[in-house]
Order: structure tokens, then C-alpha cells, then sequence
């Protein structure tokens, strides 16, 4: 595999905050898609949003996808694929196990994405990054879990965390920091499409049910375009200067950002766990960056 160019400390920075910004957009929704999901089928919301997104992102820059070279086409319906396969196994697991455990066995992608790091990217993984895992892992457990036994429920939830972890080192392996920003745009314009693509599949044979709210809309759109559409482009280029574990821990702050939301907009308290829990993660997206900066000026990769 040819060496990627170095990023700058400023842009790894950047990049890092890109991706606490998305995991703030994305942990926003919970509130919303919990209320949204008594009157529309998850597969149905995930369908519609991600096609409102496509339609969108490729109507804002059309040429973008007709210049998007075609071994980044193809590398990106590989990501879609794998994206779009991951909502769709984290929502049948989340209809056979309880929230709370759904939420930490898909935290369980920071786990996977260094072990996926080292064997297809060849990443060699410092005790520090390690350490960064275990804080984030423990923290994710300690917002989410009440409770696990392994079922049928968690076993598909384990396979969307895989695949998620895959869709963070795919992004790591197939984009550049050279790429200009049209391709990073395209790409994640052709991500989106393809996730849509598989969920509406997903959603057809009960048939497509669309919100009749205007209020359900408006936290649609948002989703599809805020949440969606902008948070994957953001992930693209972030992914493009960050190695893989390094994003993947900073990721693990969504369910922080959706505790705070609930106690902010959703009228849950704040409590001692989610205190605790949310300082691990926070210790552990800390100490990836310290990691990061020093295995690179010693040579070394790092996941």
C-alpha cells in the first residue's frame, strides 16, 4: 500500500473537531428519531432520509459526481454497502434486545476498528491508542448498558458494529488527504445513495409509510440533511487526515452528545453514571490525540 501524506498537526486537529461536531449532529437525533419511530417504521424513516439526502447532495453539485473518478465510484458503494448494511443489522437487532444494550454492542466498533486497522491496513497499534479504546469502550458501557446477555437480538448488533468499524477503515484506506473537495462530496454523495437504495429495499415489502406530520418532517429533514448529508461529508474528509481507531474513539462521543440532549431537550436528569461515563470518553478521545501526535513523530503508524 503506497504511504500516505503526512497531515499537519492543524489539520488533524480540524479533522478531529469535523468529527465531534457530526457525532454532536448525530447524537441531536436521538430525540427525535424516538419520538419519530412510534409512527413510522425504522427501515421506512432511514429510506426516506437518505434518499432526501441523495437528491440533495447530488442537485447542490452535479459535476461533482460526473468528475468523481471511477475506482472512487465503485470504492464508494463499497462504503454505501457497508454503511447502508450496518443500519439495517443494528435496527433488526434493536427489535430483539433493549436499547441500552443495542446502543453499547454498536459502541463495540472502537474495539473492532484497530483489530480491523492492524490486519487490513497493516496499522501498529501503541499502548496508548489501546488505552484510548478501553476508556472509550468502558464509557460507552457505562451510558448504555443495563443488563447483557447474548441473543439473536445482539449477534446481529455485533455484526452492524463489525461492519460499521469496516465502513471507518474503509473510509481511512480509500481517501487522501490530496483529494480536492469535489471528490470528498461525491463521495459521500454516492455513499448516501446507496444507503438509501438498501434501506428503501429493506422497507418494501411492507410498503413505504411517510410521516404525516409537518413536525415529523421538519426532524426529517434535519436528519437527512444535517445529520446525514453533512455529517458523512464531514466523515470523509475528517477520515481522510485521522487513522481509524483514532476517528472511531472520537466517534464514541455520540452517545455522550445524545445524553447530554436527553437531559438538555428530552427532561432526563443528569446523573452520577452519565457523569462518569461521559468523562471516560472524553479521557480516552484525549488520549488518542496525544497518542496520535506521538506515534507520529516516532515513526510509527497508529490506528
Amino acid at each position: 500500500m503506497t504511504a500516505r501524506r503526512a497531515t499537519p498537526p492543524r489539520l488533524r486537529l480540524a479533522a478531529a473537531l469535523a468529527l465531534v461536531a457530526m457525532t454532536a449532529c448525530w447524537g441531536s437525533t436521538f430525540v427525535l428519531i424516538k419520538d419519530l419511530l412510534d409512527r413510522v417504521p425504522a427501515l421506512d424513516f432511514l429510506g426516506v432520509r437518505f434518499a432526501i439526502a441523495a437528491l440533495v447532495m447530488a442537485a447542490v453539485a452535479p459535476g461533482a459526481l460526473r468528475r468523481l473518478p471511477r475506482p472512487l465510484v465503485r470504492r464508494s458503494v463499497a462504503l454505501g454497502a457497508l454503511y447502508g448494511a450496518a443500519q439495517i443489522a443494528q435496527t433488526l437487532g434493536l427489535a430483539h434486545t433493549a436499547a441500552s444494550v443495542s446502543g453499547f454492542v454498536t459502541g463495540l466498533y472502537v474495539v473492532a476498528t484497530p483489530v480491523l486497522a492492524a490486519l487490513v491496513l497493516g496499522d501498529r497499534i501503541g499502548a496508548r491508542t489501546w488505552l484510548a479504546v478501553l476508556l472509550a469502550t468502558l464509557g460507552v458501557a457505562t451510558l448504555t448498558l443495563d443488563g447483557l446477555a447474548l441473543g439473536y437480538g445482539e449477534a446481529l448488533t455485533l455484526v452492524g458494529a463489525i461492519l460499521y468499524a469496516a465502513h471507518i477503515v474503509g473510509l481511512a484506506a480509500w481517501t487522501d488527504p490530496a483529494h480536492p473537495v469535489a471528490h470528498t462530496w461525491a463521495m459521500a454523495t454516492v455513499q448516501v445513495t446507496v444507503i438509501a437504495v438498501i434501506c428503501l429495499v429493506g422497507a418494501a415489502p411492507g410498503g413505504l409509510t411517510l410521516p404525516d406530520r409537518p413536525a415529523d418532517w421538519v426532524a426529517v429533514l434535519y436528519m437527512a440533511l444535517v445529520a446525514g448529508a453533512l455529517a458523512l461529508v464531514a466523515q470523509t474528509w475528517a477520515q481522510a487526515h485521522l487513522r481509524p481507531t483514532a476517528a472511531a474513539v472520537i466517534m464514541s462521543m455520540e452517545p455522550v452528545w445524545a445524553a447530554g440532549f436527553a437531559v438538555g431537550l428530552g427532561g432526563e436528569s443528569l446523573s452520577g453514571r452519565l457523569a462518569a461515563g461521559g468523562a471516560c470518553v472524553l479521557a480516552g478521545m484525549v488520549l488518542v490525540g496525544t497518542a496520535t501526535g506521538h506515534d507520529a513523530r516516532a515513526g510509527q503508524g497508529v490506528g
